[in-house]
């Protein structure tokens, strides 16, 4: 056992906020993967995520070793079904979707996938998924037929993240899901922050290091990049960002 969450927790308390770059590992980053994985490799990551809401062919496994093969990081993967499932991974974010109502995402995806991550060892961390409404309609709500929280609504959304720490969840992932031109509110993080005792992990639109200071002020433990990555900023750029992310 690896323990990667204890591990990554140890990363909070020392570093103050935990970098996660996100990868995509659908053919739109086939020509670009060996880049995205030594970007990150070379930029003060502390794990990376894998997955998406809808891989578009039968190469998943192909790509998550390659990632797993020139990446030295913790690689968690963030599943969006039960067969985004790998050997190629060191723990998986074990989600569940509480914005939403759809049996299928709070429990059905799970019972499919346990025997599997069972037969694998696999760590796992369970993980409580917010999705809040952005500008369009994310892949997260088309595929999972869910309606995401209003974010002016803290309450209700801090009422949703109260359940799943009493639940027995690790942590809370809020986001607008992908696509989103911006991030979630830094007011509603730092209410969210001040009602629940697990760590907020917080992605989606965190592309500059304004919106990176924003968001750790606020209380974030976990921050997400991926759309930088994929657009293939330079390290510095990355650096500097993981720089605020750990306090510096």
């Amino acid at each position: 056992m690896k323990n990667i969450f204890k591990n990554l927790e140890s990363v909070r308390e020392t570093r103050g906020c935990v970098s996660l770059a996100l990868i995509d590992p659908d053919s739109k980053n086939d020509k670009s993967l060996n880049k995205i994985t030594n970007i990150i490799s070379n930029s003060d990551f502390d794990a990376v995520l894998l997955g998406g809401s809808l891989i578009m062919d039968d190469k998943f496994e192909t790509r998550a070793k390659q990632i797993s093969e020139n990446i030295d990081k913790p690689v968690i993967l963030f599943p969006g079904s039960s067969t985004q499932i790998t050997k190629y991974a060191d723990a998986i974010l074990y989600i569940s979707l509480l914005s939403g109502r759809n049996p299928q995402y709070l429990i059905g995806e799970h019972v499919q996938s346990a025997p599997k991550i069972f037969s694998l060892k696999m760590e796992t961390i369970p993980t409580g998924y917010i999705l809040l409404n952005g500008e369009n309609i994310s892949s997260v709500q088309a595929i999972s037929q869910t309606m995401p929280l209003p974010e002016d609504k803290f309450e209700i959304i801090a009422a949703h993240a109260l359940a799943g720490q009493y639940l027995g969840m690790k942590a809370i992932y809020l986001e607008k899901g992908s696509g989103s031109k911006d991030t979630v509110n830094s007011n509603l993080i730092k209410y969210i922050y001040n009602q629940i005792d697990i760590p907020l992990i917080v992605g989606g639109g965190i592309f500059n290091k304004n919106i990176v200071k924003k968001i750790v002020n606020a209380g974030a433990g976990y921050v997400v990049i991926g759309t930088a990555i994929e657009k293939l900023q330079s390290k510095n750029k990355l650096k500097e960002i993981n720089r605020i992310i750990h306090g510096k």
